[in-house]
Formats: C-alpha cells, sequence, structure tokens
C-alpha cells in the first residue's frame, strides 16, 4: 500500500516517507506482517502471541508534558505531571524525526478517540512494529472507509520502541520516553513496546481537551441493564472493572475509558484491554473466550513454541499479562459504544487491610471525596521483607492520564451527580475478615459482589436497612437477599474486632493525610465527607 492511501500524507506533516509504507491494514493484513516480520506466534485458537521486553506495564516515571504558554496554567504540575522542557523536546522531535527517516517499513493508522461525533478527536499513530498497529487499530474507534477519505490528524503519535532517548539531550530520565506536547498536538513514545502507553496517550489527550467543553472524561468500565440504565465503574488496575462490566445480563459499553456528556456516556475506545493473569472460563467467560479469537493480541502470555498452546497460569513472563480484543468481542456490547447518562456510579476499591464493607451508598459529596482519593491497595506481601498491605491513592481512580488539576474533574463529577440524582456505591473487591497478607484471609466472593452490585443497581438495595459506618460516614446494608450477612459486617467479620478497630483508624489516617493536599480546592461539604479519626 503506497502512501497515496492516507488523506494526508506523513511528507505533509513534514516526517519521512519509507520505502514500505502501510497504511490503514485491516486485522488480517496486520497480523500477516506481525508474523512474517517475526514479531509474534499465532496460538493454536488464533490470538496473536506477542512479547513486550522488559517493559511488561506502563513507564510512569518516563512520561513529561512540554511546558509552554498552552500548558503553564492549564496542567497540574507536579509528581504526576512532569515537565519538560520546549528545547528539549525539540531536540527530541528532531531525533525521533531521523529515527524514523532510518526505517525500511511504517504501519500508519488513523483513527478516533471517542464515540460521540462532537466530542471525539483525530488521531494519527506511526508504528515500526505491525503488532503496535493492530493494537492501535482495535483499541481505539475504527473510521468507516468514507471517514478514511476525508479523515485528517489533528494528534499524531509516534511510537518507536526501538528508539533511545538522552537525558542529556532530550530531558528525559532514562533511554524510555513519553512526551507529550500540545501545542504541537504530537506525541513522541520511545524505548518501550508496552503498547498501553498508545492508549493511554490517547486518554491524556481527552482528558485535557474535554473538561473545557464540559464533558467529564473518566477512567472507568460502563454497562447498561435491560432497564435502560447506565452504571460506570471507576477503579484502579485490579479492581474489577473490565470483570465486572462484563456481565451477560448488561450491555457492555466499554472497558475503560469514557465521557460523561449532557447526552451520554461514550466509549473513548472500540476494544478492550483485560488482564489475562490465572483468567478462567468459570469465573469470566465472556473475556476467556476472546483467547480464542483471531484477532485478539495477547502480551506477555507464555506460549508453547511447538504446539502453540499458551497458559494463562504462567506469570514467568509478566503478572500483567494482557489481551487486548475488538469490542464486540463481547456478545452483548453496545453497537454504537455509548449509552444513557449514568443512574449509577460504582467506585471498585481492592481494601487490602480488610476494613471497607462490600458495598457502600455515598453521598454526593461522600463521593467526590472518594473519586478524589482514589484508593485501592496492593498486597505488599510479594515483595522480600514486605508483611504489610500498601494503600494506593490515585486521584480520579487515574491519576497518571489526569493533566489538569483534580478540583477540576470532581467538580465536574459532583456536578452530574447532582444534576442527574444519581446513585453512588463504593464496592470493595478485596479482601474480609483480616488483612490480606494473614494466613487464611480471601478475597470477597465475585459472587457475592456480583449479588450486590445486581441489587443496587437494579434500585432494590435502595429498599434494605442501613447502618452507618462509625469510621467512614457511609450507609451500609445490614441485609441484601443471597449475600452472608457475615460479610456486611466488616468489624464482625474478624476474629478480634479490637484489631479491626486498630487497623480500620489506620486506614482513616492514611486518608484524611492523602486528602490534605486537596483539601482547599474542595468545598467545605467536601471536606466534611472525610472519614472520622479518633
Amino acid at each position: 500500500m503506497s502512501a497515496n492511501s492516507l488523506n494526508v500524507s506523513l511528507a505533509s506533516q513534514g516526517f519521512p516517507e519509507p520505502a514500505e509504507l502501510f497504511a490503514n491494514l485491516g486485522t488480517t493484513s496486520l497480523v500477516e506482517h506481525a508474523v512474517r516480520n517475526g514479531e509474534g506466534l499465532l496460538s493454536v485458537d488464533g490470538p496473536l502471541v506477542v512479547e513486550t521486553g522488559k517493559h511488561t506495564g506502563r513507564s510512569a516515571k518516563d512520561k513529561f508534558i512540554v511546558r509552554d504558554a498552552e500548558t503553564e496554567n492549564t496542567v497540574w504540575w507536579g509528581k504526576t505531571n512532569a515537565s519538560m522542557t520546549p528545547e528539549h523536546f525539540a531536540a527530541l522531535k528532531a531525533d525521533f524525526i531521523a529515527a524514523l527517516g532510518e526505517k525500511d517499513r511504517l504501519y500508519v493508522a488513523d483513527l478516533f478517540g471517542g464515540s460521540q461525533r462532537e466530542h471525539r478527536v483525530n488521531v494519527r499513530v506511526i508504528n515500526e512494529f505491525a503488532w503496535h498497529n493492530l493494537f492501535v487499530r482495535t483499541l481505539l474507534v475504527r473510521p468507516t472507509d468514507a471517514e478514511l477519505a476525508t479523515i485528517a490528524p489533528e494528534y499524531t503519535i509516534i511510537d518507536l520502541p526501538s528508539f533511545r532517548a538522552d537525558p542529556g539531550r532530550h530531558g528525559s530520565r532514562s533511554e524510555t520516553v513519553v512526551a507529550v506536547n500540545f501545542s504541537e498536538k504530537l506525541i513522541l513514545i520511545g524505548g518501550t513496546a508496552y503498547a498501553g502507553e498508545m492508549k493511554k496517550s490517547v486518554f491524556g489527550i481527552l482528558n485535557y481537551l474535554l473538561p473545557a467543553k464540559g464533558v467529564m472524561p473518566m477512567h472507568c468500565s460502563a454497562n447498561v441493564g435491560p432497564d435502560g440504565k447506565t452504571a460506570v465503574f471507576f477503579g484502579l488496575s485490579g479492581t474489577g472493572k473490565t470483570t465486572l462490566s462484563a456481565d451477560a445480563s448488561r450491555t457492555l459499553i466499554g472497558d475503560d475509558e469514557h465521557g460523561w456528556s449532557d447526552t451520554a456516556v461514550f466509549n473513548f475506545e472500540g476494544g478492550c484491554y483485560a488482564k489475562m493473569i490465572r483468567l478462567s472460563a468459570e469465573a469470566e467467560p465472556e473475556i476467556f473466550a476472546t483467547t480464542k479469537r483471531f484477532g485478539t493480541v495477547l502480551e506477555n502470555v507464555v506460549i508453547d513454541p511447538v504446539t502453540r498452546t499458551i497458559d494463562l497460569d504462567d506469570n514467568s513472563l509478566a503478572e500483567n499479562s494482557r489481551g487486548s480484543y475488538p469490542i464486540d468481542f463481547i456478545p452483548n456490547c453496545s453497537e454504537k459504544n455509548l449509552g444513557p447518562v449514568p443512574a449509577n456510579l460504582i467506585f471498585l476499591t481492592a481494601d487490602a487491610y480488610g476494613v471497607l464493607p462490600p458495598i457502600a451508598r455515598l453521598t454526593a459529596d461522600q463521593a467526590m471525596y472518594h473519586f478524589i482519593s482514589g484508593y485501592t491497595a496492593r498486597v505488599a506481601g510479594t515483595e522480600i521483607g514486605v508483611t504489610e498491605p500498601e494503600a494506593t491513592f490515585s486521584t480520579c481512580f487515574g491519576a497518571p492520564f489526569m493533566p489538569r488539576h483534580p478540583s477540576v474533574y470532581g467538580n465536574l463529577l459532583k456536578e452530574r451527580i447532582a444534576k442527574g440524582g444519581v446513585k453512588c456505591w463504593l464496592v470493595n473487591t478485596g479482601w474480609s475478615g483480616g488483612k490480606a497478607t494473614q494466613e487464611g484471609i480471601k478475597r470477597m466472593p465475585i459472587k457475592a459482589t456480583r449479588a450486590l452490585l445486581n441489587a443496587a443497581l437494579d434500585g432494590s438495595l435502595n429498599n434494605a436497612t442501613f447502618k452507618k459506618d462509625p469510621n467512614f460516614g457511609f450507609e451500609v446494608p445490614v441485609e441484601v437477599a443471597g449475600v452472608d450477612t457475615k460479610l456486611l459486617d466488616p468489624r464482625g467479620a474478624w476474629a478480634d474486632g479490637e484489631e479491626y478497630d486498630k487497623t480500620a483508624q489506620e486506614l482513616v489516617r492514611k486518608f484524611v493525610d492523602n486528602f490534605q493536599q486537596f483539601a482547599e480546592h474542595v468545598d467545605q461539604s467536601v471536606r466534611d465527607a472525610a472519614p472520622v479519626a479518633a
């Protein structure tokens, strides 16, 4: 395929054109190219299986935003959003262009970020790997042939895993770099083969652009019930966003990134990106089925090179093994990748302290407090010498992707909750009866979580009897049909009530300490929604 297949040529963008330019190829062609190039293997069941090398997740500390007149007063600068000078970016761009000129072959895809026409952004992605081009074509929204004939890129991403950044010349931290220039509408990714950097870069673009239009960008999954009501699931990695939204009884809008406009919840993407490690047909049948489909890309999943069978339980390449697949691989997906504005918001947390109840009802102020806090906890026992859970606070449940100040997103959320009379819930998919590191303590049964969610989403949970949690102030149901009442009482589930009280107060203090950085940016009513330290 020649450069003529692009409505806007690379040359017109100031980029060199290689001897072979493959533009807007389909899935089958890109899989063929990837296999021919030695980028991966086809499994016996059809998916393309690839390895990403040393980078099996995002390189958060290697991401930078160019600090200039456009971003000086609009970006929340600090540890999350690190700055790069325009001069360093100019040097990096020059070296990226030089690196492009050395490639004999490149892959280009013109795509959309966002499923709602009036709020989407045109994105061009330039790759050196065919499988990366397949990944981003799968994850973003694919234009029709008619749209491809007229599409013009607004933002461009150049992804070159073989590029090595020079900290002295480019202002990077290491040889890996993700540099975002909102003025030039250009993102440069180098030194990493982890494909997720591309999709998260588009998420960052929309998170920057949409609030100025009054649209709420969200790191969440979303689905619609038989009653036509939308539920939105916020949560950090490992809390269950993808799993809980892929419910056979509900229509999936998307599993990771969405916008909330005046008229709809719309998916930013056209695909899903699910964790694969220890995936089972019993617990997650819809997602498991994608591991046997041609068109799925499996990252860092172990494959036998002879039999081409995969082992989803083998974490020798990565604990964060991933699968990307078109959203229509989920049988009950939304045809247009959008649905009505939300009736319910669910904040998912995997509480390794074993303190939080399996579900709690929040006021609008409590919802904003927990949204800005963005709490979950990791089991740190896998690290040598660390035996206690580790609290993680990622504001807006997606701090690395939020260029603006958290209060911008928090206030947008609070306004929309009030406007729509939205019900808000905190759901703990973590541990109960003790800390995760204690012997014999197990995670919440997924059946119980689904039963509680179903009761919340169908409205029946609103008729339950609630009691106020003495530490966090939210309301917890006393009894729910089909759920063990012991699970609903976190303190009662512990063998030692006093030890629970001590642990609960430890977590309360972590919440309070973390929120101090945001206190001056929110209303008093939100500050009053904080948990109570004894």
